[in-house]
């Protein structure tokens, strides 16, 4: 029995290239949508609402650890007690020593001050 071993190449490579224009017409219908929420149409995704805690171990926990304990960064217990509201923000906004400045988007770092400020 001889059978010619280029037939399941093509086969393979008409399948491919019918794939590629697939995903690529798939690709462009992506982009317009994409478009239209840059340029402020229907977005589908809503924004969440700022949670200063979870952002905190998602950002933070690394050098100041899980339990506000200290590690790398000085400890945040406390720190309410130790620096004014405004001082906290400062940090924050600005970064001290090794803490570099802008972790926190600049519309958040009050809800974030208030927080750190509450943390006992």
């Amino acid at each position: 029995m001889n059978r010619n071993p280029l037939i399941p190449f093509f086969i393979i490579m008409a399948f491919g290239i019918v794939l590629t224009f697939v995903l690529s017409f798939k690709g462009l219908g992506d982009a317009k949508e994409m478009a239209k929420e840059k340029k402020g149409g229907e977005k589908t995704e809503q924004t969440a609402e700022f949670n200063p805690e979870q952002f905190y171990q998602q950002t933070c926990s690394s050098c100041h650890g899980q339990n506000y304990e200290g590690g790398v960064g000085p400890s945040l217990k406390g720190v309410g007690q130790r620096l004014s509201m405004d001082q906290i923000k400062d940090v924050i906004q600005h970064g001290r020593g090794n803490m570099p400045p802008g972790l926190v988007p600049a519309d958040k770092a009050d809800a974030m001050a208030k927080w750190l400020a509450g943390l006992k």
